[in-house]
């Protein structure tokens, strides 16, 4: 999963509540074993969100991606089936 959001939007809970709606549909609904979400490592809010809701660090991407004229590592976080607790 990735998110993007706009300033003015930050800072609601938005893309945790969606985050946790998309989370209960794929273990749910379609059964997955296991979820990730990636994030910039400088992008401190945007890894905030898998660290509140329970997700696990399983790595770090180095040069993942090339923005603003600058390349980026990224962190992946996972979440399995078994390791999510509904509210």
């Amino acid at each position: 999963m990735g998110y993007w959001l706009g300033k003015e939007y930050e800072g609601k809970g938005l893309i945790t509540k969606s985050i946790k709606v998309l989370i209960n549909h794929a273990f749910d609904e379609l059964k997955l074993n296991k979820i990730e979400i990636g994030a910039a490592t400088n992008n401190i809010k945007s890894r905030a969100i898998p660290e509140k809701l329970g997700f696990k660090r399983e790595g770090e991407l180095r040069d993942y991606e090339y923005i603003n004229g600058r390349f980026l590592d990224r962190i992946i976080y996972g979440l399995k089936a078994n390791e999510w607790i509904t509210e």
